[in-house]
């Protein structure tokens, strides 16, 4: 019996210490440490990476977003957005659109879109700054903005989408009036948003699923469980895949047959992060691994680097774009030099 005792009380001390060693105290207090993959070969410094252009965006360079000639990047601290032409490499305007835009970008209808976190403490400026393209002016603010800092908003055939209440309201804005045209009620928690296939796609963070809505009914069809806290999400290779940033996995669902394809372990846990897909496969960034490549063909992590930098990241232009936000730079990457 003591013995017994002994190896129970000895297997609660080993979980303790692995639990603890997932963790590491930093200013604003626990924070996770990232294990990354384990698997020989994939894993590689920063250091090693030359990126064809290093792009000086003082502030804190954050959310991006991919158009035909450009690619933009919000400046939270700053209240504005950066243009840079994807020929030249070159900061071309700097727009200021509002109040900390906080959250992911999109583009269409000729805008990109903004959302607004608003002033700190009232919310004074909170919704989405329409940015038209053609003059890099602000043509429109939307009294609707962003339910999480760390969210998002995406575009359809004929509408902008946005979750705009933090207790489960997924908000359809139609960009010929400016108006909000439809409300959607989504699981609480709900906080980034992609289309695909003709659905919009909800990361619920808090009951760890996807929920599918229907663009043209304005109606849920399914929730799927995808793994703990998925926040970002994104499409391509014919499905949705989200970022779980409760154990650092990363899910892989058929847009349409909503089935899971994957669950791909890749060590990336915690707060933090943007996920993209593109050069045939899934491009992840977190602090301490700005830069993780999943094979959409094998569904594995083949490369994966480690040290300073990332936080946001695009695929565009024949480049990776990622930014470096405490280091105040965007940096353009060769994918075909990794």
């Amino acid at each position: 019996m003591k013995k017994t005792l002994a190896l129970v009380a000895l297997a609660g001390a080993m979980m303790m210490a692995q639990e603890a060693a997932l963790k590491k105290k930093g200013p604003g207090g626990p924070r996770v440490v990232r294990p990354g993959i384990s698997t020989p070969g994939v894993k590689r410094g920063m250091d090693t990476i030359k990126p064809v252009a290093e792009i000086s965006v003082p502030g804190v360079p954050d959310w991006q977003v991919v158009t035909k000639d450009a690619v933009w990047v919000s400046n939270g601290p700053k209240n504005t957005v950066h243009r840079i032409d994807a020929k030249t490499s070159q900061v071309v305007a700097v727009v200021e659109v509002g109040p900390r835009p906080c959250s992911g970008l999109t583009a269409g209808f000729g805008s990109v879109w903004v959302p607004l976190c608003g002033e700190r403490g009232t919310g004074k400026g909170k919704g989405l700054a329409r940015v038209d393209m053609k003059t890099n002016k602000v043509v429109a603010t939307i009294p609707v903005g962003p339910a999480d800092s760390e969210g998002g908003v995406t575009v359809s055939k004929d509408s902008i989408w946005i979750v705009s209440d933090a207790q489960g309201v997924l908000t359809r804005i139609d960009p010929k009036t400016n108006q909000v045209k439809a409300e959607v009620t989504v699981p609480a928690g709900s906080v980034a948003v992609e289309f695909s296939q003709g659905a919009v796609w909800v990361t619920a963070n808090k009951s760890g699923k996807l929920v599918k809505v229907d663009a043209k009914k304005n109606t849920v069809l399914k929730e799927i469980e995808v793994g703990p806290q998925p926040r970002f999400l994104t499409a391509g290779g014919g499905s949705v895949w989200t970022v779980n940033q409760g154990d650092g996995t990363v899910t892989r669902v058929d847009a349409k047959t909503d089935a899971i394809l994957a669950k791909i372990e890749a060590g990336i846990p915690g707060g933090g992060g943007e996920v993209s897909f593109g050069g045939g496969g899934l491009w992840v960034t977190v602090f301490d691994i700005p830069i993780t490549f999943i094979d959409a063909r094998t569904n594995t992590v083949t490369k994966q680097w480690v040290g300073p930098g990332g936080d946001a990241i695009r695929y565009g232009h024949m480049s990776i774009w990622i930014s470096n936000l405490r280091q105040q730079n965007l940096w353009r990457i060769d994918p075909s030099k990794l």
